[in-house]
């Protein structure tokens, strides 16, 4: 179960264009219904707020996650992620990872200056502080979602197309990469929804089995809400699926049978 909130509110990542619309505001919120092999494991939810923060608009997202069930028991999940985008640019200004996953804790706030390319890092839990150099258009994982939200060109992309994305995570520099797999309906609680379908690629080892083990669905409308996550682990399989919102900009669109 370790890993399993960082997992759902990081996959989608994306090097695009200039901003093509917006896809969110505030008010909006998700909820998640996660499973990890037959077990109901968790929730995570994410909400986005408006806000002010070094006296520029922002929008301050909250991305949180508890285990459930019979889970909670043995393996306690408590995650805590919040990111402040500027409302403008689409760029993180500080972001915030605080965890809890049986046992195994981090307490890590970045802050970034866009002008200079630098991560500031600030690990609480070791009280130790640390600057990075970044590369340009840097996001962290929680930004990274919302960035491709607003500027993903759903008209030119086609299938098989690979796209990178520049993510500062923790302490370290990431080069992610994203396959466009096509179009798919997908079966909800919600109704039947047309998605884009995406694939990530990750690091094989301890969590993941392969590079390519995960597969990710996002509504194929104005809105771009994550619809379902599936992830082959090292140890098992995890299944996300959307469970509630509210707040959308856009109308959702339900396919009727």
């Amino acid at each position: 179960m370790k890993k399993i909130i960082t997992i759902v509110i990081s996959l989608i990542t994306l090097n695009v264009a200039a901003q093509s619309h917006q896809a969110y505001d505030g008010g909006e919120w998700f909820k998640f219904r996660i499973h990890y092999g037959v077990f109901n494991a968790s929730f995570a939810t994410l909400e986005v707020k408006e806000s002010t923060f070094r006296d520029q608009p922002v929008y301050h997202v909250v991305g949180k996650g508890r285990s459930t069930g019979l889970l909670h028991l043995f393996f306690k999940v408590d995650d805590n992620y919040e990111t402040y985008i500027h409302k403008e640019t689409g760029s993180p200004m500080r972001f915030i990872r605080k965890i809890d996953e049986g046992g195994h804790t981090k307490d890590i706030q970045i802050d970034f200056d866009h002008q200079t390319n630098t991560a500031h890092v600030f690990n609480k839990k070791h009280n130790k502080k640390e600057s990075f150099q970044v590369q340009d258009n840097v996001h962290d994982m929680l930004s990274a979602f919302y960035y491709l939200r607003n500027n993903l060109d759903v008209e030119s992309i086609a299938p098989g197309e690979m796209m990178t994305m520049n993510m500062f995570f923790d302490n370290e520099n990431h080069d992610f990469k994203l396959k466009f797999l096509g179009r798919e309906v997908v079966k909800t609680k919600l109704g039947n929804i047309a998605t884009l379908k995406f694939k990530p690629y990750v690091l094989a080892g301890r969590v993941f089995k392969e590079k390519e083990s995960l597969t990710i669905w996002v509504s194929d409308d104005k809105n771009r809400m994550p619809v379902k996550i599936k992830a082959d682990l090292a140890v098992g399989s995890l299944d996300a699926d959307i469970d509630a919102f509210k707040g959308l900009k856009h109308p959702l669109k339900i396919i009727m049978k």
